[in-house]
């Protein structure tokens, strides 16, 4: 059988990287293939418009692989844009309607500047215990539609019960304006308002962002002759096919931090101390470094769902941990008591001046390191960055060697701090991984795999500081296509059964069955990893390989007294990598 091409593109902060891996299938014996890295490229990221970038990356492909582009079988995205512009706020501004009935202010839990509180209102089981008004919800429309009001929200309490109310908002909604809505039961079916709110709150507010990145993305592919299905990678370290992705992309947002820890994954799995031991991930870009765990070889998950602005959502994701800490990260010196405060970060503008930037940056003070004392590599042109650090030295009446040591000291203890910050964290709720789903022992990192564009230029200082053996695989500075690339397709799906009420729901898509009173777990276990099965089947992933990952059963009371059963289940195609990568 031939190897299959794979194509990863990772749109992060700083640059766009490419990669084309031949991707052989596994062994009859199951054993972790191999892919061969064929070609790599990068190109600078255009904020304005990633499909530029994603453009002039494919471009460069061609030239390095004449022809390979129309043999791509698989396509896989991951991108910074939805967090980016979370952070620059320049998602579309949204309108929240709210509905929650008796019991604690909903308002409470509300984000933005436009919220409209419903009243009406459903029990923990979905019975109406409040019919729903919606007469005021038009005229709140039309003010919010003058206030600029692009994207609407509607959010009920216990909507994944019973989806009538959300779905007779935005019925109100539709009426008056053809805004994109958001349903707040159709992105999670887990019963948590709070969470729920922020999922429907971010995943109205980046949708639009999303959908024209993909648009874009899919055109500059269809125009490079790439015919393959695409796929965009999620917060949980899976790829989504793009239908599904443009339904939630709330579930994308964290996408380029886990782009890190899978590329890291791809690169490593192959080592013993990756598989069976505890190993701390970095990825030093230009902005950020990102950084996670492994347990033994899986990555560690935030059980508590992503986190975005301060506010928990209901999306799963990996456990990660981003600062503004990079190789274009601005130096600023700060006055201090007896001598200056050197600081590194958060802010980067524009490139290193080792690469024809205009101001010194983290990576230039490390130049000027490495080329003295030869601890680590040096990059680009070194005498530029010399004389970009000794005028910012000099404009402090400092030395260059004095800024030299201080910025890069100050990065490098904000990394290790940062990174005893997660691990602390970690470390504070049982532990889960993507292949365990029981809590596993504690978190104790015992060696480093660090990528990134800089990370050969600060490894050696890096693992003084950490006090930890480390390491930077091959094609580090590509990891995050690479992961991209290797990461196979995922999607999970929550069932809900009640005997008592003699229904079925599966939430995110909309399905209502009528069961009977004898309906048991087993048939509840089956029915959801079908229609799990279908959906992915029907986004051209077939065959996918389905598993329970929770299914409780609960003795309840029917509303005539007799016993019944509530019974959840939860199923998922488990996030990984296809094949490894080695030198």
């Amino acid at each position: 059988m031939k190897d299959a091409l794979v194509l990863g593109i990772d749109a992060g902060g700083t640059h766009t990287d490419a990669v084309l891996l031949s991707c052989p299938g596994r062994d009859k014996e199951g054993a972790f293939p191999v892919a061969r890295l064929l070609a790599a490229v990068k190109a600078a990221t255009c904020h304005e418009n990633l499909s530029v970038s994603v453009r002039e990356v494919l471009a460069a492909l061609s030239k390095e692989a004449p022809g390979a582009l129309s043999r791509v079988s698989r396509v896989t995205l991951g991108a910074t844009l939805a967090v980016n512009a979370l952070v620059q706020n320049r998602v579309d501004s949204v309108g929240l309607a709210l509905s929650a009935g008796p019991g604690l202010n909903p308002g409470r839990w509300a984000l933005g500047q436009h919220v409209h509180i419903l009243p009406g209102g459903l029990d923990h089981r979905g019975v109406e215990v409040t019919p729903l008004d919606t007469k005021g919800l038009g005229s709140v429309l039309r003010q919010w539609l003058g206030e600029g009001v692009s994207a609407i929200a509607c959010v009920g309490k216990f909507s994944p019960r019973n989806a009538a109310h959300e779905q007779a908002m935005a019925q109100a909604v539709q009426a008056v304006c053809d805004l994109p809505v958001t349903l707040g039961h159709r992105l999670s079916g887990r019963l948590n308002f709070p969470r729920r709110v922020a999922t429907a709150f971010f995943n109205a507010a980046v949708q639009r962002l999303h959908n024209a990145f993909l648009d874009a993305v899919e055109q500059a592919l269809r125009t490079a002759g790439v015919q393959a299905a695409v796929r965009l990678l999620k917060a949980d370290g899976g790829a989504v096919p793009l239908p599904l992705s443009r339904q939630e992309p709330v579930q994308s947002i964290l996408s380029g931090p886990a782009a890190s820890v899978m590329g890291v994954l791809a690169l490593c799995a192959a080592e013993e101390t990756v598989r069976k031991g505890c190993v701390l991930l970095l990825d030093m870009g230009g902005t950020t470094t990102d950084m996670a765990l492994l347990m033994d070889g899986s990555p560690v998950v935030d059980r508590d769902g992503m986190l975005l602005q301060g506010r928990r959502t209901l999306v799963r994701s990996l456990a990660s941990l981003s600062i503004g800490v990079g190789g274009d990260s601005r130096i600023t010196v700060e006055q201090g008591g007896s001598a200056p405060i050197v600081r590194v970060g958060p802010l980067r503008e524009g490139t290193a001046m080792a690469f024809g930037g205009t101001r010194a940056t983290l990576l230039d003070a490390c130049n000027v390191r490495n080329a003295e004392d030869g601890l680590d590599a040096t990059a680009g042109d070194t005498a530029a960055s010399a004389r970009g650090v000794a005028a910012l030295a000099a404009e402090h009446g400092m030395s260059a060697d004095v800024l030299a040591r201080l910025a890069v000291d100050d990065a490098l203890e904000q990394v290790a701090t940062a990174a005893g910050r997660l691990t602390a964290r970690i470390n504070a709720r049982p532990i889960y991984t993507l292949a365990a789903l029981k809590a596993v022992r504690e978190a104790r990192p015992e060696c480093v795999r660090l990528v990134g564009g800089p990370a050969n230029c600060v490894a050696n200082r890096l693992s003084r500081v950490l006090n930890l053996p480390l390491s930077t695989p091959a094609h580090a500075d590509v990891a995050n296509a690479v992961g991209a690339a290797l990461t196979v397709p995922t999607d999970a799906l929550e069932l809900y059964a009640d005997t008592g009420r003699r229904r079925l729901d599966v939430p995110m898509l909309d399905i209502h069955e009528r069961i009977d009173k004898g309906y048991g777990l087993e048939a509840a276990r089956e029915r959801a990893c079908q229609l799990l099965r279908e959906r992915l089947a029907a986004a051209s992933v077939p065959d996918a390989h389905v598993e329970v990952t929770e299914a409780d059963v609960f003795a309840t009371l029917d509303d005539g007294g007799y016993g019944s059963r509530d019974m959840r289940v939860t199923c998922q195609v488990v996030p990984g990598i296809a094949a490894c990568v080695v030198a």
